[in-house]
């Protein structure tokens, strides 16, 4: 069972964490199923990009973004090359590790 590391996030994860999930789970479920409650405001539907995370290691391992992954992403805070919406990025047998932006477009909302 493929293992997910988490980075420190001060809201989410504040200690970091090491997660397992099955094998065609997405990272947004493992996460949740793990009581680390990241946004996930469409319900997992990707109509959204509150479930931003930046995949640091083993990005290659997950499926491809599909286009509207990647038109959904485009509207994402502080996207990078390996950015993915966690609901759309499915594990395979390989680790990853993943960190969740500081912020996320609601937050960004929020906070001006």
């Amino acid at each position: 069972m493929p293992q997910i590391k988490i980075l420190p996030h001060p809201e989410y994860c504040p200690d970091g964490a090491t997660i397992s999930a099955p094998a065609g789970t997405s990272i947004c479920e493992a996460m949740l199923d793990n009581d680390i409650n990241i946004e996930h405001a469409c319900e997992m539907s990707c109509a959204c990009t509150t479930c931003h995370v930046i995949v640091r290691e083993g990005a290659d391992s997950l499926d491809e973004p599909e286009e509207g992954e990647e038109d959904m992403l485009d509207r994402a805070w502080g996207l990078e090359p390996a950015s993915r919406l966690s609901c759309q990025a499915i594990l395979s047998q390989i680790d990853v590790v993943v960190e969740i932006p500081k912020y996320s477009i609601n937050h960004a909302k929020e906070n001006h």
